[in-house]
């Protein structure tokens, strides 16, 4: 990657958030990105940021990725969150073999994936493949996703096959089946408190046949795609999940602030928000924490990235560190969010209320698996020595 890659993304990325801003109510309201945002977004790189330059990517590092994705959650949640997972993709497309990664993009960059992570359907093997039946919820970007995947349980006589002989969590064997988008089901769940323009419906198969070459290991396959960004790609989905948060969060104090500025003076007070000491000393606290955040996401990130450059096996060692990072980034997060809701009185509350909206966003957020308070167990189980399993 060169600079002039990262900077061209990024300042992209900068240029398009005035834009998000002004029409996150419009975002909230149908559930999904409209097509010219989506379009918008495909033409500044978003989605092909990570993709590697032979196949018309930007092949950017963990650093400016992140830095992007902030970029576009703080112009609005729901964004951040839609373009951090159509985002992912090549890394998802490189646990199929290299010939297959090379034909998803044999017709062009800007091909984006959804599905669901959590094993919640059934394939069983079949001549040529596997014959799958499920419900995925939390589809993040199905509507406009080209393909969609979703992890199943292997089953072999009516049962999970489980793990190999001496697998001391003896747990089921998973793989992710990929299907074309048109072959999906989608179902209209996603009416949720926050995060609402992601579009994160449900989405279902039934007796559909997946072929054994479009089937992948999403916790423990080996990348096709011999390149830094591509070591260990879930552990570069936790950090993208943190700077999506600190984006929400940083989102949140740009619109206080403005509300302060604008003469708001809370009922029954003094003196507006503005010459309020203790709300200088609320709001000073909470910009502080966000800048607390994003120091130690960056500083992780530039960690696991230095291994992924220059000793990838170390990368899965870290694992642990970033668990606990991502749950402690966002609790803090949400407690910064909570602070500028808190001190904006009673018209926050309205739905009209761009603080409500990020008040919502991350309470969503925070419920997400991946960054609950669990994971600080990981971490303190790997300083004692104790062995530890990513996403187990």
């Amino acid at each position: 990657m060169t600079n002039e890659h990262a900077a061209k993304v990024l300042q992209a990325a900068r240029d398009l958030a005035p834009t998000l801003s002004s029409r996150s109510a419009e975002i909230e309201e149908a559930r999904r990105l409209p097509v010219d945002v989506l379009d918008q977004l495909k033409a500044a790189g978003c989605f092909r940021m990570f993709l590697p330059r032979s196949h018309g990517g930007f092949e950017v590092d963990l650093r400016t990725g992140m830095d992007v994705l902030e970029t576009l959650a703080r112009a609005d949640g729901a964004t951040g969150w839609t373009v951090m997972l159509g985002s992912e993709s090549p890394l998802l497309f490189a646990l199929l073999s290299r010939e297959r990664f090379d034909a998803v993009y044999s017709g062009g960059p800007d091909v984006i994936i959804g599905g669901g992570f959590n094993a919640q359907g059934e394939a069983h093997a079949t001549e040529g493949g596997y014959r799958v039946t499920g419900r995925w919820s939390f589809a993040s970007g199905c509507e406009h996703a080209d393909w969609l995947f979703g992890n199943c349980v292997l089953m072999d006589g009516g049962r999970p096959r489980m793990g190999a002989a001496g697998d001391v969590r003896e747990t089921p064997e998973m793989r992710g089946m990929l299907f074309p988008a048109r072959e999906v089901r989608i179902l209209d769940t996603w009416s949720v408190l926050g995060l609402r323009g992601t579009g994160s419906h449900d989405i279902a198969v039934e007796g559909a046949f997946c072929p054994a070459e479009h089937s992948f290991d999403i916790f423990q396959g080996q990348p096709s795609v011999a390149c830094p960004g591509f070591v260990a790609p879930v552990l570069h989905f936790v950090l993208h999940m943190g700077a999506v948060a600190v984006g929400i969060a940083q989102g949140a104090l740009d619109e206080t602030v403005t509300l302060a500025r604008s003469g708001k003076k809370r009922l029954y007070a003094r003196a507006g928000l503005a010459d309020s000491p203790v709300f200088q000393v609320h709001l000073g606290r909470a910009e502080t924490s966000v800048r607390a955040a994003r120091a130690l996401l960056r500083d992780t990130g530039d960690e696991l990235w230095d291994a992924c450059v220059n000793n990838p096996g170390a990368a899965a060692a870290i694992a642990p560190r970033l668990s606990a990072t991502l749950a402690w980034v966002t609790e803090v997060a949400a407690r910064a969010v909570d602070a500028c809701y808190q001190a904006g009185g009673g018209g926050v509350a309205r739905n009209a209320s761009p603080v409500q909206r990020r008040f919502r966003d991350i309470h969503t957020f925070s419920q997400h698996a991946a960054a609950a308070e669990g994971w600080f167990g990981q971490a303190g189980g790997a300083l004692l020595g104790h062995p530890t399993g990513f996403w187990t």
